[in-house]
């Protein structure tokens, strides 16, 4: 499209859109794919750009073992979609970010045919006046003409709507269809006998919210001042993102705050764990992680703070990870580990992390196609057969309190 100042327009009508608030990250890189695509027509956009231009990446950056990009562009393309099957539908302007480039592209949406009424002169048409008899002729002819066009019509919009139908999957119109890579992942906890739990940190507090409240101490508080009322604000957006996975995936959830849960549940079902062993106690009382587990500093300045230590590092790897102390928080670590549990026919998944900003992007990490694609790669997954027991480390960068970024940074595949 020529018009530059209608394409910027509708770029930011889409960063202030409810769809991308919070996303800074892929404004940023909105924005930037925008600009680039309207002053550099026809130019592509390279990964390494995108990568340093716009995420601040070093100049060694090297896309075969840095997925940011692919993440977020995928997530990019992912919110243009619902927006314009959304808020957007009625926008003159369309921006598509089509698979297999990082180019935008802008095209006018397709204006909805209007209804006139027959009794309307096409432009230039002049009317006549003809005798009674040539009248009755001309319409004769006009009502025959129409009954042979509307036969031909109907057979042909019947033979199209056939071949339509047959070559159309058997999916009602509107309905959307969960990924391949989401398909894959969730495998095991689509077919089992009862629907997943999904089981949120639920921490023990005392006082009151009005002013101020603390983790509860058994060692000068009296379990009758407890308040299990309270989760982060992280384990509520995850539990929302694993609600739409799994209405995709054609599957029911159980959601039940950590305080509840008993060992029998953990027997009979799968169980997705949201939260660090910290604040979900649950996790302290089943079959955990074993290479990455969740431990507090022991010595030095940041003594008593919560930490993922690496038990056995491989070459290259930091032995504990621990996010900068400083405020607000910009870093992050999470868990994300398939992982057995006490009934080893059934599956358990953790998605925790350091701080409640920790665990909302490992839930967004497991329901966004491209970042489960990225981590079935790295665990040579092909089919549902080969999704195996694992545990991982995703760094996460956060701003303002959301996270914007992650990686994975530490994998290990099976079971010790």
């Amino acid at each position: 499209m020529d018009d530059r100042k209608g394409c910027l327009e509708q770029v930011d009508r889409l960063v202030n859109s409810h769809v991308l608030h919070g996303s800074e990250s892929l404004c940023k890189m909105l924005k930037y794919l925008a600009h680039h695509a309207v002053d550099h027509p026809g130019v592509s956009v390279k990964e390494y750009q995108i990568a340093t231009e716009v995420f601040g990446r070093h100049t060694d950056f090297d896309p075969h073992l840095d997925a940011t990009v692919r993440v977020q562009v995928g997530r990019l393309r992912t919110k243009l979609a619902e927006y314009y099957s959304t808020l957007g539908s009625e926008d003159p302007i369309v921006v598509e970010l089509p698979k297999g480039t990082h180019a935008l592209s802008f095209h006018r949406s397709a204006p909805r045919p209007s209804i006139k009424s027959g009794r309307e002169n096409r432009p230039g048409s002049v009317q006549r006046e003809y005798p009674k008899q040539q009248a009755r002729r001309n319409l004769l002819v006009v009502v025959v003409c129409l009954s042979v066009s509307l036969v031909a019509s109907i057979a042909t919009i019947i033979a199209m709507a056939v071949t339509r139908e047959a070559a159309r999957p058997a999916t009602p119109k509107g309905i959307e269809i969960a990924p391949a890579a989401l398909q894959l992942f969730w495998a095991p906890f689509l077919n089992g006998p009862e629907e997943p739990w999904v089981v949120f940190s639920n921490a023990p507090f005392v006082g009151r919210s009005e002013t101020g409240l603390r983790f509860y101490n058994p060692a000068k508080d009296s379990p009758e001042d407890i308040l299990d009322h309270y989760t982060g604000v992280g384990e509520v957006f995850a539990v929302r993102d694993l609600d739409h996975i799994f209405g995709l995936l054609k599957r029911k959830l159980r959601v039940k705050r950590g305080s509840l849960f008993t060992l029998d549940d953990a027997k009979n079902n799968d169980l997705i764990f949201l939260g660090s062993p910290a604040e979900n106690l649950t996790l302290r009382e089943i079959p955990s992680t074993h290479d990455f587990i969740f431990q507090r500093v022991s010595s030095g300045p940041r003594r008593g703070d919560m930490a993922i230590f690496n038990v056995h590092p491989q070459p290259g790897e930091t032995p504990t990870f621990l996010p900068p102390s400083s405020r607000p928080l910009t870093q992050d670590f999470s868990i994300v580990a398939l992982v057995r549990g006490l009934n080893p026919a059934r599956s358990t998944l953790i998605l925790a992390g350091i701080t409640t900003v920790g665990t909302q992007a490992a839930s967004e990490f497991v329901c966004q196609p491209d970042s489960v694609q990225e981590l079935l790669r790295q665990l040579g997954a092909s089919d549902a057969s080969e999704v195996k027991l694992f545990e991982a480390v995703l760094q996460v960068e956060v701003k303002h309190d959301v996270p914007v970024e992650t990686k994975i940074v530490a994998l290990r595949k099976g079971t010790p």
